[in-house]
């Protein structure tokens, strides 16, 4: 039996970094928390100046927002 390929995901706004997909409500899903920060400091070209090793969960709620996209907004991108 042969594989079939998934659709290809879009991009929904220009300031998306990759494809992301979304839940069955049509929101983006979130980034799991329990990504290391080094993998998003990776993907974001950015210095988060914590450890590698940390998820962003912590980051997170060390930082006192509630995602990723926020952090990023604080942070100033």
């Amino acid at each position: 039996m042969p594989h079939r390929k998934a659709p290809p995901v879009k991009s929904d706004a220009p300031d998306m970094k990759g494809p992301r997909s979304r839940n069955q409500d049509g929101q983006l899903r979130e980034k799991r928390g329990d990504t290391h920060v080094k993998t998003i400091e990776e993907q974001y070209h950015r210095d988060f100046g914590v450890r590698d090793d940390m998820h962003l969960d912590t980051l997170l709620e060390r930082e006192g927002v509630d995602s990723l996209n926020d952090l990023l907004q604080k942070k100033g991108t």
